[in-house]
């Protein structure tokens, strides 16, 4: 494997000179316009610091610019742009070279000055961003003293300019927490997770005191990582990598600079496309830390590819194939040695023996990656709810973990108006070491995403399920929503996944107001400074947390508002008419070939004379009705010019009228227009949709006796016999002379599967009640354990008073009265008894 600096021949700023984006290309236009007072040997003297600046490596290999040869991303670092005001990078500065555009040359000192500036002033001073501006500041100004001396420029002109104040920083993390080793940090690890990590150990700021005891960070509030707890092979591992970290060739250089890291695949895509197993060293790294090794071999093997690889993509006999070959041999030499070397060599300095596959206590096995509510001293019935990330056993036999903690909402320090999710927690950046026999039972923390979806499989219905959506920071008293669940949990379980039993449908998910809001005073104002919370033992979280009413953060979201009320809706107003039905007459007339037509709820006449048969249009069709066969027939037609000369059948009777029938034509109207008898009704012109029409009618006489009078009796029929025809159902029905039953055979059978339903359910409701009662016992049973467990806690507490009480009163009389003190006590001691009457 090879560096695009080494594989390409190319300088490190000129791969970026060559993606550099397009607003940080100048107007060629008004460049010529501009007058430049910088001489040739100036503009020199600039390429030279700038390439001294891109070649500058420190004593490790390590290079101070990389992190500054672009401006960072605005996706992933949103407040830079809010906190630095004239963002820039070397790119930046390489573009104003190449075309000139600086006018004076102390304009190029000022823009070189902001580099080292801005990474001050936004990082935090023990970030590794922050140590490598401190040494690229260094090298600049040596830079700018050589050109001094040279006399290109004057000592004015290559003064660093006054940027302004770097911010002051309290909460410095303590010095050697981690080591080269460790320098890899995940996304989102702490609450500054936008911020760049660190490198190594931070160094304390240029001219700055070093703070005394009194005014160190509150130990209660301490953050950190867990701590270090290798098995032997892990040590073995660390051991190899450093040794490889330290070598030097020949020349006295470090071979091992140019496989710190993958080439960029902007830059050298043909790597990419002739590798297909690409390995670097913080690629092994970052699986060491994650424990992805089970044995050296496991990690050998990828240091093998690396090393081929690069054999492989380099040309034999290169710079590079020979660093590769010499790395690979003397990696294996180390190997052996560390190999041959017994575990009780890679002991822990505070004699800590690893428990990589958990501990046990109470029957039950504590591993790294479970959710456990611990004891909380400051208050029992609310245990700490926390996630294992550490097991190992004390050289005294005590089983350890270190388990990070999540706040409850009224343990933290937040806005009075805030609300929370029911059962929520917040992770938080303690990682507090617990002797095992402070678990009190298991619990879960579930990613607000899953936990209105179900619960996880298998887990027992009594345990308590929380959700976690935000981190806590407790010196800024924040809340950072999470965006990859993946980066709160331990590394040797983030690949991990868990099955769940899903609801039925997701449930609602509602937010409460803070449960200590009422801690607000009247007389507090925005601009208080935060409150503090109430904190009491050392290794619990506070007792009760506080509420401010400061101004609230740009990433919190407002409090839910109130529900509205709904608003009323007035029913639409039904229109009023009168219904006049009248009553159906008699027909008799000879010539009448069709009966009276009844029209409701409509003013419009119905058209129907059937002597020429006429209809209007959208007239309805007719219900078909059975009728003997050698009846003349005649169908009503739609159409109101086409007429019929056939007589009307039976079977094509009116079914459903249709209230917006056109106006009838006058010449279609029959001559006995008596015989059809009209209800008219007024009707308010609107847009509710009035209801069809009523329409009666009856065949023509002979056309009605040609139906078998049988026939004629099953159906209604008017007072001279004719049968009529209903466009709707009729009012008036005749009740049915038979209901229909069920057979007794089908209700027998209803009937036993009945009595089988109810025998299964109280089957299942005995069943139900045997494992409610079960469980109750072992609820019970539970209660009683750990009543007696307080109990003896109790009494154990009582008898190690009474033993420090006696300690201590032996040795007040001993310095109060010498080689008497034992007399003098008892005497003292009887003299008391007496006068309370127990003697």
């Amino acid at each position: 494997m090879a560096s695009p600096v080494e594989a390409s021949g190319q300088t490190p700023g000129s791969a970026n000179a060559a993606t550099e984006t397009n607003d940080e290309k100048p107007n060629a236009e008004q460049n010529g316009e501009r007058k430049s007072e910088v001489t040739e040997d100036q503009w020199g003297g600039m390429q030279e610091v700038l390439q001294n600046i891109y070649a500058h490596r420190t004593e490790d290999g390590h290079d101070p610019s990389k992190v500054f040869h672009r401006k960072p991303n605005s996706r992933f670092l949103p407040d830079y742009y809010d906190v630095i005001k004239e963002p820039i990078a070397l790119s930046t500065i390489k573009a104003k070279l190449n075309t000139r555009q600086y006018e004076k040359f102390p304009e190029f000192v000022r823009d070189f000055a902001l580099v080292p500036h801005n990474a001050q002033v936004y990082n935090r001073s023990d970030a590794g961003a922050y140590q490598d501006a401190l040494d690229i500041q260094l090298v600049l100004e040596v830079e700018l003293k050589k050109l001094v001396q040279s006399k290109v420029v004057t000592v004015e002109e290559a003064t660093l300019p006054y940027l302004g104040e770097i911010p002051a920083q309290d909460d410095i993390s303590p010095v050697g927490e981690g080591d080269d080793d460790e320098d890899e940090e995940d996304d989102e690890e702490s609450d500054d997770s936008t911020r760049p990590r660190k490198r190594g150990p931070g160094r304390p700021r240029r001219g700055s005191v070093v703070r005394g005891r009194e005014d160190a960070v509150d130990e209660r509030k301490r953050r950190g990582r867990p701590p270090r707890v290798d098995t032997p092979f892990e040590a073995r591992i660390k051991n190899i990598l450093k040794a490889l970290k330290k070598h030097r060739d020949a020349n006295g250089d470090l071979p091992i600079r140019n496989f710190e890291r993958l080439p960029d695949k902007t830059v050298m895509p043909e790597y990419y496309n002739e590798i297909q197993k690409p390995m670097a060293v913080d690629t092994i790294k970052r699986k060491l830390k994650r424990k992805k090794y089970n044995s050296v071999e496991q990690f050998l093997s990828d240091t093998n590819i690396m090393f081929e690889n690069a054999k492989s993509y380099n040309e034999d006999n290169s710079a590079i194939f020979n660093d590769a070959v010499e790395l690979q041999e003397y990696c294996q030499s180390v190997a052996e040695v560390e190999l041959k070397r017994p575990d009780s060599d890679f002991a822990m300095e505070d004699g800590r023996l690893p428990l990589p596959n958990g501990v046990e206590h109470n029957g039950e096995l504590w591993k790294v990656g479970d959710w456990v509510h611990i004891q909380n001293a400051n208050d029992l019935t609310k245990p700490i709810v926390a996630q294992i990330y550490r097991t190992w056993l004390e050289p005294s036999g005590a089983k350890h973990i270190n388990a990070c903690w999540y706040y409850r909402p009224e343990q933290t320090v937040h806005r009075f108006d805030r609300h929370f999710l029911e059962n929520e927690v917040m992770k938080t950046g303690q990682y507090r070491d617990h002797q095992v026999e402070e678990i009190v039972d298991r619990c879960f923390v579930m990613f607000i995403t899953r936990y209105n979806k179900g619960r996880p499989r298998d887990f027992p219905q009594d345990k308590e399920v929380y959700v976690c959506e935000a981190r806590y920071n407790e010196d800024k008293h924040t809340f950072n929503k999470i965006k990859t669940w993946a980066s709160c949990l331990p590394d040797e379980v983030r690949d991990q996944d868990y099955e769940m039993e899903l609801f039925q449908e997701p449930r609602k998910m509602k937010k409460l107001p803070s449960p200590i809001a009422y801690l607000l005073k009247d007389d507090q104002k925005e601009t208080d400074d935060f409150p503090k919370p109430q904190w009491g033992a050392d290794n619990a979280p506070p007792k009760i947390g506080a509420v401010h009413r400061r101004p609230r953060d740009v990433k919190d979201s407002p409090p839910p508002q109130p529900t509205p009320e709904p608003t009323s809706l007035s029913k639409p107003q039904m229109p009023s008419s009168n219904v006049n039905l009248q009553s159906i007459n008699s027909l008799n007339s000879g010539n009448s070939q069709i009966g009276g037509s009844v029209n409701a709820l409509n003013s419009v006449q119905r058209p129907p004379t059937l002597s020429n048969l006429s209809q209007v249009n959208n007239t309805p069709q007719q219900r078909p009705l059975a009728q003997n066969n050698t009846t003349n027939s005649s169908t009503l037609r739609q159409n109101s010019n086409q007429k019929s000369t056939s007589n009307m059948q039976a079977s094509q009777v009116n079914k459903n009228a249709n209230a917006r029938a056109a106006q009838p034509n006058a010449s279609s109207l029959n001559a006995n227009a008596q015989n059809r008898v009209q209800t008219n009704t007024a009707y308010p012109n609107t847009t509710y949709q009035t209801p069809q029409p009523i329409e009666v009618w009856h065949l023509q006489d002979a056309a009605n006796a040609a139906i078998p009078p049988d026939i004629r009796e099953q159906f209604q029929c008017d007072e001279n016999g004719h049968v009529l025809f209903f466009t709707n159902p009729p009012l008036e029905t005749e009740p049915q002379k038979s209901r229909l039953q069920h057979t007794a055979r089908y209700l027998a059978a209803k009937e036993r599967r009945r009595q089988e339903m109810a025998g299964k359910r109280k089957q299942e409701g005995e069943e139900d009640q045997r494992v409610q009662e079960q469980k109750r016992k072992r609820l019970n049973l539970e209660q009683e354990n750990t009543e007696q467990r307080a109990m003896e806690m109790r009494k154990k507490s009582f008898d190690d008073w009474l033993k420090w009480m006696r300690k201590e009163t032996e040795e007040m009389y001993q310095r109060l009265y010498g080689p008497e003190w034992e007399e003098k006590m008892n005497e003292a001691m009887e003299t008391s008894l007496e006068g309370s009457g127990l003697k």
